[in-house]
């Protein structure tokens, strides 16, 4: 019976070099308990080039641990000569690995500006219903700042306890949202309740609303997706097919059927496939190309096979032409598109 065990990736051992054979006799000079600590923080890469090291050491001088530890706390006293210097070495380093204002913050001892959903704070805790009905009250601007800084799976719940009529002006400003002042949320905050007792920090917050009203949409039946889609693109067309666009994607034709997948394929470009699965999961791949006759897979197979590296502009820009193409073939009624809140019998 053949082993279909998974075999560990080899490591070469040319690009672990004398560095991981030292890492691995620190380790063990260290002993088990520093030695776990620091497997911890480390990745599996890192962790992969320390094993060949620690086998490494086998054929090494019995002097390579003793060595080893000699050579880190020589490195250690070095450091101490730059203690001095210390909070600007330390802050660089910071500034390169977290960006600039994460390690101003952290050496100037400024707080952290709190995640919007964190400065609604018993807002975003509401029932779902109960705010609703507060944000029925304000204006669709007010409704779609708060939307956007709550989790989607409440903002959603909330959405769906607001009326139809005011469903697409909030997606709408939703989808437009980008950042948030702070003085915009004291109001929004002292406005709705009396209740919360965060402090809005400095600087602008950065609200992802067009996700926030994709995800809002995604958990709404096709009709109040397509009245939505309707009525924003009267006012913004474009925004309106940017979020057709994004609300039915390349990944989600695994829900299509394999006659409606069929029907699909005879309008597909037999150009633009290949490029589309080559970045396309083992499953939608594989949904292809059993929909396919046994000459067109075995083609499209050896062609993904020997296909070399693509852009992945190119592979999203012939996804998104045929997920487009699924989404007119559906309004002519050619195929059924079926949505993750679609409930089929």
């Amino acid at each position: 019976m053949a082993d279909n065990s998974p075999k560990p990736l080899p490591v070469r051992s040319e690009y672990v070099g004398q560095g991981a054979q030292r890492a691995a006799a620190l380790l063990l000079g260290l002993g088990n308990e520093v030695a776990s600590v620091v497997f911890r923080m480390l990745g599996e890469s890192e962790a992969r080039q320390i094993a060949v090291g620690a086998k490494e050491l086998r054929r090494a001088s019995v002097t390579a641990v003793p060595e080893a530890l000699r050579a880190f706390v020589e490195s250690m006293e070095r450091v101490g000569g730059d203690a001095a210097a210390g909070d600007d070495v330390l802050r660089a380093v910071a500034e390169h690995a977290l960006g600039e204002e994460v390690a101003r913050r952290a050496f100037d001892g400024v707080a952290a500006p709190k995640p919007p959903d964190e400065v609604l704070g018993p807002i975003a805790d509401a029932d779902p219903e109960a705010l609703a009905m507060v944000l029925s009250r304000e204006q669709p601007q007010t409704v779609a700042l708060v939307l956007s800084a709550l989790a989607p799976e409440k903002a959603a719940a909330v959405m769906m306890n607001i009326s139809e009529a005011q469903r697409p002006q909030i997606v709408r400003r939703m989808a437009t949202v980008e950042s948030v002042a702070p003085e915009v949320l004291r109001e929004v905050r002292q406005a709705l309740t009396q209740e919360l007792q965060a402090v809005v920090a400095e600087g602008m917050r950065r609200v992802d609303g067009k996700s926030a009203a994709l995800e809002v949409l995604r958990r709404s039946a096709g009709t109040q997706q397509a009245e939505v889609l309707a009525a924003i693109e009267k006012d913004d067309p474009a925004l309106a097919e940017d979020l057709r666009t994004k609300l039915f994607t390349f990944d989600d034709l695994t829900r299509l059927s394999d006659r409606d997948l069929q029907a699909l394929l005879k309008d597909v470009d037999s150009n633009q496939l290949p490029m589309a699965l080559k970045g396309a999961s083992d499953e939608l791949r594989e949904k292809f190309l059993r929909n396919m006759s046994s000459r067109a897979s075995q083609t499209l197979a050896e062609d993904l096979a020997a296909m070399g590296p693509v852009k992945l502009a190119v592979v999203e820009a012939a996804q998104s032409a045929i997920a487009k193409l699924a989404l007119e073939l559906s309004d002519k009624g050619r195929i059924t598109i079926v949505r993750p809140t679609d409930k089929m019998l």
